[in-house]
Formats: structure tokens, C-alpha cells, sequence
């Protein structure tokens, strides 16, 4: 049961509409309660979470564990700041560089401070290492990418929502097509590039997935000019594709991975960006950092959210039930025309809706899946991403998979 609110569902959106921005659009359900798998709304309403907070809560909602591990900390030491040390601090660092097998993390907050992190250590190295003439530097971005709403993060972006009136935009950005690898060595071709930063799999484009080797040969053709291969690893890691960071698919280990959402399993800000000695070191005391990054609740917290996902077996979780699903939603797109195709890895998928861009289908589907007891929303006007919590039993998922046909059949 939820938790009594007194406010009704219309009452807390009219709140949010009269006091805050309108930077968001969201399907109009108003939440209160989550756990595991599932959510519940102010009316006391049960449903399926297939968003899980933008991959966030890959270990399901108010996980006891890492709840505890929060409440535990706080009681005893939330922030110093790095002006000191805290004695969780480096038991965290180990623990994540032992785990992703790396020298250093920088620790962060928010996934786009790690984006910046990464950006950062990127043109450091580029002058420091490998000589690239002062100012000079290049970073390549791929087509369609997302990682944020700052200011680097749109002046890297092709989206016209996320860059409209918000110039002048930051030089030294440059775009490549996505899964294009000829795109990719043109570019790389100027000795002034200093990386090439990517997500495994685009998830706010509409969880599109490269061709298989494109990872690998990308990072390749990387090494080959001395350009460091930064993975955008914050809505695709922490077992959400089926490993524990999606590169690991194809053997790559990336110069600088970038990390966030579910490093912390959605109940506090945890981002990192993770690299080796070479790249780490070249960054001085004073150069970068943030009073939150690294405090204590966030390192408990962090630890605690990625032993639930290696003791939990999540990412050989995500991979058996992601065939599943594809398998099951493929065969029904040969049986219904509004379906034209599914995609997708682990448990990140999409259901690409046959219709236009600009037609409401996939936001009525929505919709009504939510009237049917299960939450998840379209990006880019046609697409359907479907993401539950990497928690999610063979039983639970086809129950859903069920709730997601019967939906979709109604229409």
C-alpha cells in the first residue's frame, strides 16, 4: 500500500506546474512509493517501473542494502569536503578500481560531471602527453549523442532541443556519424584530435545499437593516431546491457569510462570518471574537483550499490531476460503492423513504433500502459525504451510482456 498522501495526483502536478520551471514533460503520474520492480502512486495505484529512472535503479527501487548502507553513514558523517580526508574515501577508490580495472577514479556527483571530468582529463592529457599545441585540441562526439544539459554537453549535441539559444557554443567539438567507422578514421586523421567520446549504446536517441565490432574497431582505430576512447558508460553500465559496462561486449576497455545513474542504485548523486595512471596523473591539485564528490554517504552507498549488482548476479540477469523479451516482442511485431521493429541489449530496449516522429501513437501507448499497471515513455516521438530494474524475475517480465502486447494490440 502507498504511503497517504493528501495530496491527490492533479493537486501535486498543478503544484509542480504553478512553482517550477517547465523544463519537463512528464506522463502525468505522480509517485510516492517505490520498491523493487515496482511503484505506487498517491491514489495507492500499483505499476511496473520500465524507465527505472533513466537506468538509475538498475538494483530496484529503495534497495535494503544500499538504503542501509546510506542510513548508516549518515548518522555518523555526511560531507568534509576534500579540504580533509574521510576514512571512506579510499576504501571506495580501491574498491571501484579493483572492480573496473583501473589506476585512478576521480568521483564526481551527477552523470554529466562526469561527462565534464572526462572532457577535462581528455585536453589535459592532450597537452600534457601527447603535445597537442596550447588550445588546439579536438574531441570528437558521435551523431545523436546525449550526455547532459550543460553547456559542453550541448555544444556537443545535434539535438536543436538541447542547443536552441543557448550559444555561443564550446569550440574545439567536433561530430562523426554514429556507427560509421570510415566517419570515424577520416576525423582521426588530424593530429590535433585528442578523443573520441561515445556511448556503447545511444540510449536517449531510442536505444539505438551499433553494428557488432564497431566498439572494438573504434577503439583501434583510436590507439593507431594516439587518441584517447572515452565510453559515456552513465546510462549503459553497472550491468544494464548484460555486463558490467556494456564495452566489456567486445573486449574493450575504454581510456577513460565514464560512470554514474545506477553507481549509486537512483538514491544519491554518484558519477566517476575512471582511467589510467597516464590520463589520471596529468590532472593537479586545484585543476578540477567538487565539495560533494566523494563524501562519505556517497562512497558507502556507491560500494553498496555495485556488490548488490556483482552478489546479485544482475548482469547475467539482464542478459537471459533481455533475449526474452526481444524474442517475444519480435515475434509479436510480425503479427501487428504498428510495431515495425525491437532493439536492444541486457535489458535496455526499445519498441520502434510505425509512425511518424511528430505523431502522438507512442505517447498514447504510453498512456495507456499506464492505465494497465506499467510505466514507460517514448523518446524522439515514435520510440518506446523499456528498462525495468535489473531485479525483475522471468515471471514478472512476462506478465509485462503481456501488459505491452495487450496494450499495443488495443490500438
Amino acid at each position: 500500500m502507498a504511503v497517504l498522501n493528501k495530496l491527490t495526483s492533479q493537486e501535486a502536478i498543478e503544484l509542480e506546474n504553478k512553482h517550477g520551471a517547465h523544463n519537463y514533460h512528464p506522463l502525468p503520474v505522480v509517485l510516492n512509493k517505490g520498491e523493487g520492480v515496482h511503484v505506487w502512486d498517491v491514489e495507492g495505484k500499483k505499476y511496473y517501473d520500465f524507465l527505472s529512472a533513466y537506468s538509475a535503479v538498475n538494483q530496484g527501487h529503495c534497495h535494503p542494502k544500499i538504503i542501509d548502507a546510506m542510513i548508516a553513514q549518515a548518522k555518523v558523517l555526511t560531507l568534509t569536503s576534500r579540504a580533509f580526508h574521510n576514512d571512506v574515501l579510499g576504501e571506495y577508490e580501491k574498491y571501484v578500481t579493483n572492480l573496473f580495472g583501473y589506476d585512478k577514479i576521480l568521483p564526481m556527483n551527477t552523470g554529466v560531471e562526469g561527462g565534464e571530468t572526462a572532457l577535462k582529463l581528455c585536453r589535459k592529457w592532450a597537452y600534457k602527453v601527447k603535445g597537442v599545441p596550447e588550445n588546439k585540441a579536438k574531441i570528437l562526439f558521435a551523431e545523436n549523442n546525449f550526455w547532459g544539459r550543460t553547456l559542453a554537453a550541448v555544444s556537443s549535441s545535434t539535438d536543436p532541443s538541447a542547443y536552441n539559444d543557448y550559444g555561443p557554443y564550446l569550440p574545439g567539438f567536433e561530430i562523426v556519424k554514429y556507427n560509421d567507422l570510415g566517419a570515424l578514421e577520416k576525423a582521426l586523421e588530424d593530429p590535433n584530435v585528442a578523443g573520441f567520446m561515445v556511448e556503447p549504446i545511444q540510449g536517449e536517441a531510442g536505444v539505438v545499437v551499433p553494428d557488432e565490432g564497431y566498439l572494438k574497431k573504434a577503439y583501434e582505430l583510436c590507439k593507431s593516431k594516439n587518441v584517447l576512447f572515452i565510453a559515456d558508460e552513465v546510462q549503459t553500465g553497472i550491468s544494464r546491457t548484460g555486463k558490467l559496462f556494456c564495452c566489456q561486449h567486445e573486449d574493450v576497455k575504454p581510456d577513460i569510462l565514464i560512470l554514474g545513474k545506477a553507481l549509486s542504485g537512483g538514491v544519491f548523486p554518484v558519477s566517476a570518471a575512471l582511467a589510467d595512471d597516464e590520463v589520471m596523473m596529468t590532472i593537479q591539485p586545484g585543476e578540477h574537483g567538487s565539495t560533494f564528490g566523494g563524501n562519505p554517504i556517497a562512497c558507502k552507498v556507491a560500494m553498496a550499490a555495485l556488490k548488490v549488482a556483482v552478489d546479485e548476479n544482475l548482469s547475467e540477469n539482464a542478459e537471459k531476460l533481455g533475449i526474452i523479451f526481444r524474442e517475444e516482442l519480435t515475434a509479436f511485431a510480425g503479427e501487428n503492423d504498428l510495431v515495425k521493429s525491437v532493439r536492444g541489449k541486457g535489458l535496455l530496449n526499445a519498441v520502434l513504433i510505425n509512425d511518424t516522429e511528430d505523431s502522438s501513437t507512442a505517447l498514447d501507448i504510453c498512456m495507456k500502459l499506464r492505465d494497465n499497471g506499467l510505466l514507460a515513455k517514448p523518446t524522439h516521438g515514435n520510440i518506446i525504451r523499456f528498462a525495468p530494474p535489473l531485479v525483475i524475475t522471468e515471471a514478472q517480465l512476462m506478465e509485462c510482456i503481456s501488459i505491452i502486447k495487450n496494450t499495443i494490440s488495443e490500438f
